[in-house]
């Protein structure tokens, strides 16, 4: 069962599943493993679908076992396990919101009690939900976007953090819309530009 905070599901109907897709995103490696991630473990937000799939599926490549975090596409998270396993590794799904912090805090304790260690994390999940008008923005828009784009980002970052060692790395997927802006995406634009900004904090606060 998924563990998700409410309001998720949005005027537009999302999230979606990539399964319904046509044509359907490529994620699949062009290339020959050479094991640099060779038995690291990587914890990946919204592995899923879209980006957080092509990246579970280049780390099982290069010798990574994978934790697949994603809300609430059970048959996306299922196909994407499929795929690290069909490379050799080992893959666990964890449904539930990064919005809440309790739900990251247990999502890393699963990971560590299973896998034994955490050396990766991947900051992938996102939401966004397009608006001509900066007046559709509700209220209730405007927290889950952030809620998920830059809260889940802190939230799980600190469950995270304790197990990271040396060497390990926290990787924060942006967007181009952070210095680009967007007409149409005020909200999602907003989030993109505090994760840069986080993550510039983050990398001189941890060093």
């Amino acid at each position: 069962m998924s563990e998700v905070m409410e309001p998720m599901l949005q005027e537009d109907g999302l999230p979606g599943h990539e399964s319904q897709l046509e044509p359907k995103p490529d994620w699949r490696p062009r290339y020959k493993g050479s094991d640099r991630l060779k038995d690291k473990v990587a914890l990946v937000t919204g592995a899923d679908s879209g980006i957080g799939r092509a990246t579970a599926a280049l780390f099982a490549r290069e010798g990574a076992d994978i934790a697949i975090v994603y809300l609430c596409e059970h048959d996306d998270a299922d196909f994407t396990k499929g795929i690290v396993e069909k490379e050799g590794r080992r893959a666990i799904t964890i449904a539930g919101d990064i919005g809440g912090k309790a739900f990251c805090e247990k999502a890393v304790r699963q990971i560590v009690d299973q896998f034994g260690k955490l050396d990766i994390l991947v900051n992938n999940a996102g939401e966004q939900h397009p608006d001509k008008d900066i007046r559709d923005i509700t209220e209730e828009q405007l927290r889950r976007t952030f809620q998920t784009n830059i809260f889940g980002m802190f939230y799980m970052t600190q469950a995270a953090e304790p197990h990271l060692k040396e060497g390990s790395a926290i990787i924060n997927c942006t967007s181009e819309t952070m210095y680009a802006g967007s007409s149409d995406l005020l909200d999602y634009s907003a989030t993109k530009g505090a994760i840069t900004a986080f993550t510039r904090s983050l990398a001189k606060n941890l060093i």
